[in-house]
């Protein structure tokens, strides 16, 4: 008992690593750290909106920085499918504005 408590021990002064939770993009399916994507929510009223907090109340579906990503994602069905709504017209034009103004093409 003494051996294996012996072995997990960390030597004096060192930290355990920081946890940094994990996330997958919507549409490209790759996974990255958190702080590396956007958050979309559907609010409890059943408004998509971008959460720029990243903890808003509601479904939340994580997207990339990647322009082919939030293209796939905002005309096809992938956000309709991770958030369970149906986006109107308008919905999409402040999807594709917010990444024409936030990131550059590949």
């Amino acid at each position: 008992m003494a051996e294996q408590q012996a072995r997990t021990k960390r030597p004096r002064g060192q930290r355990r690593p920081k946890h940094v939770p994990q996330r997958t993009c919507a549409a490209c399916r790759e996974k990255e750290a958190k702080r590396q994507f956007v958050r979309i929510v559907r609010t409890p009223d059943h408004r998509v909106e971008i959460d720029l907090t990243g903890k808003q109340n509601g479904r939340g579906a994580y997207l990339c920085t990647r322009r082919s990503c939030w293209n796939k994602a905002v005309t096809g069905n992938v956000l309709e499918r991770a958030l369970k709504v149906t986006l109107d017209q308008e919905t999409r034009d402040i999807l594709h504005r917010y990444a024409d103004h936030h990131f550059r093409d590949e």
